[in-house]
């Protein structure tokens, strides 16, 4: 059966199943009730944009492949799309069509009133997905992505099931949102921010960090799942502002190591994890009082910063503020 796909694909499928008696069901296809059950490899050939209820499909999809089978699916990301549309549309109007064409097909799809509207009139096809929301889709649904790649301007993924959906009935897509973070005592806060990345992100952050590793300052390289928008808002602070509200919840201090993921929260050393759970997180973190170039030397800055605010809480959070404060002013410091 796999002779029906290019010898690209048929090559890179191949690499991953483990015998060549596995069952296999090819098709292309939106709707979930055309997958079959207890197959090893479940390929489809319709673009996830054109499906209505993508986690629902992906799901469907998991429950039918047998333990660590292989499921490959291909879609159309913002890239890909954008060079689609250029070439069809006429000198001049390019970058008119462009916008119109995510205004349409990507924000009014998210909007709560219109949203209803335009799904009744176009059935969720050829909606506008990026990159960063098509692999977190199928990671919150259970795959580990094995591979990506891109053949004649789609953008194909080979994953593995390797657990159950997570069933996110509660994914953000608005500009404001709330990321969990561990806060005072280790509890477990929700930290407002406004949006700097593409939906469903979070899921990608282990794959990401495998792929590209940290930059000196202990961030991604090369994080394609941060928007345009994103870069500026995080460049000036803009992102951070609705941190104010946890602020004012009294979940956050003023002066105070930055709230952290779980996941990367766990990647710190085990007397520093201890230390950060004495105090509250806060808005304006040690980094920018010390200046730190590398992941190393954060970590030495946060450890200083609290070991001194063990003694001295007050003192230490006064120091702090003023020396970020005249850094973030005369020696421009930024975030980034």
């Amino acid at each position: 059966m796999l002779d029906k796909l290019p010898i690209e694909i048929t090559k890179r499928i191949s690499e991953c199943l483990d015998s060549a008696q596995s069952k296999i069901d090819i098709v292309k296809t939106r709707n979930d009730f055309n997958i079959k059950g207890g197959c090893d490899l479940i390929v489809n050939l319709e673009i996830v944009n054109n499906i209505r209820r993508i986690n629902k499909f992906h799901e469907i999809v998991n429950k039918s492949l047998n333990k660590e089978g292989v499921y490959l699916s291909c879609a159309e990301t913002l890239e890909e799309r954008r060079v689609r549309v250029r070439s069809k549309t006429f000198f001049g109007f390019k970058n008119i069509v462009r916008v119109i064409d995510f205004i349409y097909k990507r924000v009014i799809p998210k909007l709560p009133i219109l949203k209803n509207i335009y799904f009744n009139l176009t059935g969720g096809n050829n909606r506008v997905i990026s990159k960063s929301e098509i692999l977190g889709r199928l990671i919150s649904c259970g795959f580990g992505v094995i591979e990506y790649f891109e053949h004649d301007n789609l953008l194909y993924i080979i994953s593995k099931k390797i657990k159950e959906p997570d069933y996110n009935m509660k994914a953000s897509y608005g500009p404001l949102f709330k990321m969990n973070r561990v806060g005072y005592k280790g509890k477990i806060i929700g930290v407002y921010k406004l949006r700097t990345m593409y939906p469903y992100s979070e899921y990608c952050q282990d794959m990401i960090i495998k792929e590209n590793k940290l930059a000196s300052s202990g961030k991604v390289l090369n994080d394609f799942r941060v928007t345009t928008w994103g870069k500026l808002f995080r460049k000036f602070w803009i992102d951070e502002l609705p941190m104010f509200i946890n602020f004012f919840k009294l979940e956050l201090n003023l002066v105070g190591v930055r709230p952290l993921s779980k996941n990367y929260f766990m990647k710190y050393p085990q007397d520093l994890r201890e230390l950060r759970i004495k105090f509250k997180p806060g808005l304006i973190p040690p980094y920018y009082a010390d200046l730190p170039k590398n992941f190393e030397q954060i970590l030495d800055s946060e450890r200083k910063y609290l070991e001194s605010k063990v003694n001295s809480p007050i003192m230490t959070d006064i120091k702090y503020f003023f020396r970020a404060i005249i850094n973030i002013i005369f020696k421009g410091a930024r975030s980034s």
